[in-house]
């Protein structure tokens, strides 16, 4: 019987460490020959319209999207697959680099700011969209300026940049902001509406987003004056992921040449948004447009 017993509970020891040794070949196996290998990318997505978003239908939609589906496209010819299948895989801002470096995501196609802390975690993609960091408040509250913050309460979303924007300018302004971080995006701009934050920091491009799906637009106000100058979005990768990295900047580089282009960032941007119901009318800035014309990778 203690035989028996011990037998019993040696097979599902060895069918863990079994699935274990699968789990850690398939994440040391290199992105590129894993792809090749299984016909596969799992691609990471969010809730930030225009740039990835669940539409109503239930498909995984937007710009960034738009961009790495072409992205695959171009792996499958490059590796000489039949088909390439893509699974779409939930990521938060928080998370996003855990999901890449535990092999869950090949790449987070999104909008993630590329910064030289954000370099030191991730490998990123050649730049899709550039934006400022501004906060969002309540227009009766007449919040325009960063001095207009001190010794107010601003909310911010867990892993994003914008959480060291608000710190840095705090220190060196000395404005004596009592910073709250949240979960979620939305979470952190409800703080707003709710008026228990006095602002939200965020991207301006999602700030214009959520403050257009908000059930009262005319309620909010974005500040004037901005917390950062403009700042790159990049898909991210694997840190050191040399091979894969360059690949999808090979694919970007064609994309970017293609005549298809401008209508693509128009149909996100200057059109309405599927399911959202929502125009930006926000046009291509300057910094894109270099970007475009001669497409590399920031160093």
């Amino acid at each position: 019987m203690r035989r028996a017993l011990s037998d019993f509970l040696v097979l599902p020891a060895a069918l863990f460490m079994l699935s274990a040794t699968f789990a850690f070949a398939d994440f040391n196996t290199p992105t590129l020959e894993r792809i090749r290998e299984t016909g596969k990318i799992r691609i990471g997505y969010g809730v930030t319209a225009p740039f990835s978003f669940t539409a109503p239908n239930g498909e995984v939609v937007g710009y960034s999207i738009d961009l790495c589906r072409q992205v695959a496209e171009k792996l499958k010819t490059r590796l000489k697959l039949e088909a390439i299948d893509i699974e779409f895989v939930p990521r938060t801002p928080s998370n996003r680099i855990q999901l890449l470096n535990d092999g869950t995501i090949d790449i987070e196609c999104n909008a993630s700011t590329n910064t030289v802390e954000r370099r030191k975690s991730a490998n990123f993609a050649i730049s899709h969209f550039y934006s400022a960091t501004r906060y969002v408040s309540l227009a009766k509250n007449h919040l325009e300026t960063v001095a207009d913050l001190k010794g107010r309460s601003v909310s911010v979303a867990l892993g994003t940049v914008n959480v060291s924007d608000i710190n840095e300018i705090n220190r060196a302004q000395k404005l004596n902001i009592s910073v709250v971080p949240m979960d979620s995006l939305q979470a952190a701009f409800d703080l707003v509406t709710d008026g228990r934050v006095s602002a939200f920091a965020m991207d301006e491009v999602l700030l214009s987003t959520m403050i257009a799906q908000s059930k009262n637009p005319a309620d909010y106000q974005v500040s004037t004056e901005k917390v950062t100058g403009s700042q790159p979005f990049g898909f991210m990768m694997r840190l050191n992921d040399t091979e894969f990295t360059a690949a999808v900047n090979d694919a970007l580089a064609e994309i970017y040449k293609s005549p298809d282009m401008a209508e693509l960032y128009k149909r996100w941007f200057e059109s309405p948004i599927p399911g959202k119901g929502i125009t930006l009318n926000v046009p291509m800035s300057e910094a894109l447009k270099a970007t475009l014309a001669n497409p590399a990778p920031i160093q």
